[in-house]
This record gives C-alpha cells, sequence and structure tokens, in this order.
C-alpha cells in the first residue's frame, strides 16, 4: 500500500477538514515543544523587542516630536507591529531549517495533510507572538504606556496583531521554502521588514517623512495596522481632512491587507510546499 492510498483512508475516517486541524494540532505542538527544549530561543523573541522599547523610549524618544501626546503612548504599538513582523518571518528560519534537516521528508512518508504541516508552523509562531505580547505590554504599561480605548477595542486590537502575525507568518513560510539554506531564509526574511517597518509610521508620524517617501508610507501595511491598533488603544489621533483612505480608515484598510496577503501567500506557500515535498 502506498502512501497515497495510506493517506486517502487517513483521511475518509473523519473527512478532510478534521484532518486539516488535527495535523496541525500536532505539528503546533511539535513546535511548542521545541521551544520548551530550547528556551533561549522564547528568551530572545522577547528581550529584542524590550530593548527596541527602551531604546526608542528613553534615548530617541525625547528628540521625537508627536504634538501633544507622549512619544511612549505613541511608540508601543509600532513596538507590537514590528515585532509581529519580525516573527512572521522568522517563520522562514523555522520552515527552512526543518527542510533541511530531514523532518519533512518523515512527515512526507506519514498520512499527514500537507497543508497541515504549514499551518501548524504558523500556529506555533503565534502562541510565540501571544507570549511575547504578553511581555511587552506589561514593558509597556512599566514606562508609561496605558490603554484608554476601552477592554473591547483592546482585545480587538490584539486580535488585529495576530492575524496580522498570521498571514505575515505566510510570506515567510514562502521565503523559507524559496531559498536554499536556514542563512539565506534569515538574510532574506528580514531584509525587506526593515525599510517596510521604518517607512512607516511606527517611529515617526508620516508627515515627517520627504514627500516622496510619505506616499509609499501612507499606503504601507505596516501603517495601517499601526494606525489601527493605536486608535483601538485609545491613542489620540488627528487625522487631516485631505489624508488618504488609509489614515482615515486604517481598520478597513488593515483588514483589506490582511486578506490579500493571506490570499495570495497562503496558496503560494502551500504550492512550493507540494512542490519541495514532491522531489
Amino acid at each position: 500500500m502506498n502512501s497515497r492510498s495510506m493517506t486517502e483512508q487517513y483521511a475518509s475516517k473523519h473527512g478532510k477538514i478534521y484532518w486539516l486541524f488535527h495535523d496541525s494540532s500536532v505539528i503546533a505542538w511539535r513546535n511548542l515543544l521545541r521551544f520548551r527544549r530550547n528556551p533561549e530561543v522564547l528568551f530572545f523573541d522577547v528581550v529584542q523587542p524590550i530593548i527596541f522599547i527602551l531604546l526608542f523610549a528613553f534615548v530617541f524618544g525625547g528628540a521625537i516630536d508627536v504634538g501633544d501626546s507622549s512619544y511612549r503612548s505613541f511608540l508601543i504599538p509600532g513596538i507590537f507591529v514590528q515585532t509581529i513582523a519580525f516573527a512572521g518571518a522568522s517563520a522562514a528560519i523555522g520552515l527552512n531549517a526543518d527542510m533541511n534537516s530531514g523532518i519533512i521528508d518523515r512527515f512526507k512518508s506519514l498520512p499527514m495533510n500537507t497543508t497541515g504541516v504549514l499551518l501548524g508552523q504558523n500556529l506555533a509562531d503565534l502562541v510565540r507572538s501571544v507570549i511575547t505580547l504578553f511581555i511587552m505590554s506589561l514593558t509597556g504599561l512599566a514606562i508609561g504606556w496605558r490603554i484608554s480605548g476601552g477592554f473591547a477595542n483592546a482585545v480587538f486590537a490584539y486580535l488585529l496583531l495576530l492575524a496580522f502575525g498570521f498571514s505575515m507568518a505566510w510570506i515567510g513560510s514562502t521565503i523559507g521554502l524559496s531559498v536554499s539554506s536556514p542563512q539565506v531564509a534569515s538574510t532574506a526574511g528580514f531584509a525587506w521588514l526593515f525599510p517596510l517597518t521604518f517607512l512607516s509610521n511606527a517611529f515617526v508620524p508620516t508627515e515627517t517623512l520627504p514627500t516622496w517617501l510619505r506616499f509609499f508610507a501612507e499606503w504601507n501595511p505596516i501603517t495601517s495596522i499601526v494606525a489601527a491598533t493605536r486608535y483601538l488603544f485609545g491613542y489620540p489621533i488627528q487625522i487631516a481632512p485631505d489624508a488618504p483612505f488609509s489614515l482615515q480608515h486604517p481598520i478597513i484598510t488593515t483588514i483589506i491587507w490582511l486578506v490579500v496577503i493571506t490570499a495570495i501567500f497562503m496558496p503560494l506557500a502551500g504550492k512550493k510546499f507540494r512542490k519541495a515535498t514532491s522531489r
């Protein structure tokens, strides 16, 4: 009996949707166990954004004018988004390392849902993001950041951040499946994110940017979700009457970006994964 017929019999017991979520949860749990055995990974996931918070808040904060509001309240949502974006890009490294270690070949010999392997990887990264966001929120509260937009809005803001991380993880997965080694995946996964995050409103208002960069920054998905989370957390935002749609309606724009990114990169990652595992 070949692996294809085994997979078909395996899936027919409960249906493909059931096994998709079952296999995803198994892979996610397997990845979380790896973090427990190697806690240094999670430690540095948390330490790096805390360093960014302290660096920008206490070193650069006095030099950046955001009007009458506190720069720390302006900064924290931007750091949240940057950290979530970087976590999604790190999916490229983990997936590529698994591809090169041979563990994916072992999964091929099992009657597993191939999409479940990718989904499980990304779900495990979401759990890491939840832990990181929790620690970062405590750090923000310790230095003076406050949530004043109400409980429901705050929950929605965190859900938007996690949804953003989920969509970014599919970009990371696509990159990880497109390069030859974890070292290349590390460079490729982060190289495009630095200009994307810094050419946005994450750290400075877009009004301070040169005109030729402002258009890109205003329609940058990072800008949309940062503006959306600032609003939901209760940061006072003054929008000019002639501001683009992306700034006047950041929540709607963010949801559109999330749908578009996921719709493009989720099937693309699946296609690349099936191609890589069929060799």
